[in-house]
């Protein structure tokens, strides 16, 4: 069966880890493939707000 898990953080560094901490539990085998995203959005003035994101796509 086809799983997926979404992972969603403002700072990449937060995405890494918790990315991270989720590939160490399942067998490197079971990875079909990891979809990675990043959206810069524009608020107010200059203030600019990132969405890092990442799909992981597994066989269970």
């Amino acid at each position: 069966m086809i799983q997926v898990k979404v992972f969603d953080h403002e700072h990449e560094k937060d995405l890494e880890k918790d990315m991270n901490l989720f590939l160490k539990k399942i067998d490197e085998t079971k990875l079909v493939d990891i979809k990675y995203n990043v959206a810069a959005i524009q608020e107010e003035e200059d203030e600019q707000i990132y969405c890092f994101s990442a799909m992981v796509i597994y066989r269970k």
